[in-house]
């Protein structure tokens, strides 16, 4: 029960409600990283406390969950349905593929902590707009664009943030287009309007961000500046490698449409 309640703990918000001094507090906050708090918990609460705080603070996060978890399904299966429309229109899927992720609970607390906003359900939905993410991987720049108009166009998305690193790259070369869009999902007795992070990059895009984080963050590589050249190097040869493939794709659209209209006279 002890494990139970210590997975749910942190992104939970339990400190601030386990009936604990200052110090007793500040002990705990010192501890949650570790193994050692589970002997803590059990020195300063019963079993039956303890099932208590797992029923009222895990429950509300995993629902929390659930709910970012129906978002993505919501945003996830329209793109699936605007890459079937666009792929009778342009004889092409401009969508390669989309992938979801929701945040660890890990990630969630050292993003609460590191900004300064409480450890509760409420601050997670309130403060964090990137819990749950769908990440769209398309063939061209172009297509991003088009189906990030697609999808603000729709009448149930609000547009809540937009951030485009693609006309303006980050310093290391990162380009992504990102936007924060507000999406409903329908319970049983109420809408709620759930934010969902969506990451639009075309192929070249994600393999340099993919390989640049397992190079830069996976290793734990101080930094050095021979490799944030090289790296950057790469991203403005992918994008020059990509704006010329598209070149050709357009090129070849061109004799496609000629090659129709010969036919038909």
């Amino acid at each position: 029960m002890v494990n139970d309640y210590t997975n749910y703990l942190q992104a939970a918000g339990g400190v601030a409600v386990l009936g604990l001094d200052k110090t007793e507090k500040q002990e705990m906050m010192e501890l949650l990283s570790s193994a050692q708090v589970e002997q803590f918990l059990e020195a300063k609460l019963a079993d039956r406390e303890i099932a208590g705080l797992i029923q009222q603070f895990a429950l509300p996060y995993r629902e929390l969950m659930a709910y970012y978890r129906c978002a993505m399904m919501e945003v996830s299966e329209k793109f699936h349905v605007l890459n079937e429309e666009m792929s009778l229109q342009y004889d092409r899927n401009p969508i390669e593929t989309v992938k979801t992720r929701l945040k660890s609970p890990e990630s969630i607390v050292e993003k609460l902590q590191r900004r300064g906003y409480p450890l509760s359900v409420e601050s997670i939905e309130a403060n964090l707009n990137d819990v749950a993410g769908v990440r769209v991987i398309c063939s061209y720049t172009s297509d991003i664009y088009m189906l990030a108009e697609a999808l603000t166009r729709q009448d149930d998305i609000l547009l809540i943030q937009r951030k485009d690193y693609i006309e303006n790259p980050k310093p290391n070369g990162y380009r992504s287009l990102h936007l924060i869009v507000g999406v409903p999902i329908f319970l049983r007795s109420e809408k709620k309007i759930m934010k969902v992070e969506v990451q639009f990059r075309t192929i070249s895009m994600d393999f340099w961000a993919s390989l640049e984080h397992k190079i830069r963050y996976k290793k734990n590589l101080p930094t050095v500046a021979d490799l944030e050249r090289e790296l950057f190097e790469c991203a403005v040869l992918s994008a020059e490698l990509e704006n010329r493939m598209e070149r050709i794709q357009k090129m070849a659209d061109c004799y496609l449409n000629d090659s129709r209209k010969e036919k038909k006279t």
